[in-house]
């Protein structure tokens, strides 16, 4: 009896012991390496976002946030560094509490259309933002003026969204952005005056898939763009002013589908270019000779434009298929089909 006693006076204990820590389970020690004030600001951008079950079923109460799906925490600080969000489903607006996660390095919601409304204001008390990539999605009105307040950013990208309104002029007081995206919006008006104007090393710029009208700005001629994708707008005017010998850096050019107009014949190649692209506008004259010594060109499209006279030969010139001369004035000789006449 004694010893069926003290069995029971054992496992009572054992109850109370199970009692007392379920009751104190919301308790830090219980988080993890999460720090609390990061794991009060992701369930407060959980709760007020719906995302699949199946892929984000980590992120659960009293559970280290650190493990959960899409949580990047540093080694030391354990604080909260990199949100990256691209796969399931999630639906709704983007969270004003994301502007809580104090220590945040990198943001990413990607691929989710059902994602709706503005980008919040909260994100500007986001100090360390480096990245900020919102693409893909369903998001709407102006491309906020206050993203200019993120002065450690280096890469922007709002693409394919419905963005509409004109592009911000003082983005370009980001003195560190290397890469804006805000291709395939709805964009309208310029393309500002203060984009040529960005300080230290000009920045990847892709524009192309909105409704911008009007000219280049004289400005941005003086900048050495690595990557410019102006392409599928309704721009007009002189664009080489963008293609220049002295901008070693720029590799990628896409002017096509616009309404430039301007002598391909008196443009100089800058040494590097890969990419080329100027089909589908108004542009007259020839094709520079200097074109076949480009040795890192791999696309070329000059189609649909008002080129003529002979199309140079040797060089790199048999990498491009007649596609890439078609529908011109009178472009003439190989690949072409059609021969020149002997003056």
């Amino acid at each position: 009896m004694r010893i069926q006693h003290q069995f029971l006076l054992c496992y009572s204990l054992f109850l109370l012991f199970l009692a007392t820590t379920t009751l104190i389970s919301p308790s830090h020690g219980d988080l993890g390496k999460c720090h609390p004030s990061d794991f009060k600001a992701l369930m407060k951008m959980k709760n007020s976002i719906t995302m699949s079950q199946d892929v984000y079923s980590s992120w659960f109460q009293n559970t280290d946030c650190c493990n959960w799906i899409g949580i990047t925490c540093d080694d030391k600080t354990n604080r909260t560094v990199e949100i990256i969000l691209f796969v399931g489903e999630i639906s709704g607006k983007i969270p004003p509490s994301v502007g809580d996660l104090s220590h945040l390095i990198g943001l990413t919601f990607r691929h989710f259309k059902n994602i709706t409304g503005s980008i919040p204001q909260s994100i500007t008390k986001l100090k360390h933002l480096v990245l900020l990539d919102l693409s893909d999605m369903s998001l709407s009105g102006p491309v906020p003026n206050f993203l200019n307040q993120l002065t450690l950013l280096n890469r922007l990208v709002l693409s394919n969204n419905q963005f509409s309104g004109s592009i911000p002029p003082n983005l370009s007081d980001l003195k560190n952005i290397r890469n804006i995206y805000l291709d395939g919006n709805k964009l309208t008006g310029s393309i500002p005056e203060s984009f040529g104007k960005f300080t230290g090393t000009a920045p990847a710029l892709y524009l192309a898939r909105n409704k911008l009208t009007g000219p280049i700005p004289k400005s941005l001629g003086a900048l050495a763009y690595s990557d410019i994708d102006l392409s599928r707008n309704k721009l007009t005017g002189d664009a080489s002013i963008l293609i220049n010998p002295k901008h070693d850096l720029t590799t990628f050019i896409d002017l096509s589908r616009n309404q430039f107009e301007f002598d391909l014949s008196k443009v100089k190649f800058p040494k590097d270019l890969n990419w080329f692209d100027i089909s589908h506008n108004k542009i007259f004259g020839a094709i520079p000779d200097e074109i076949k010594n480009l040795e890192s060109l791999n696309q070329l499209k000059v189609g649909y434009n008002r080129l003529c006279g002979k199309i140079p030969t040797g060089g790199i010139m048999k990498r491009f298929k007649r596609t890439s001369f078609f529908h011109n004035k009178c472009l003439c000789g190989s690949p072409l089909l059609i021969s020149c006449k002997k003056k």
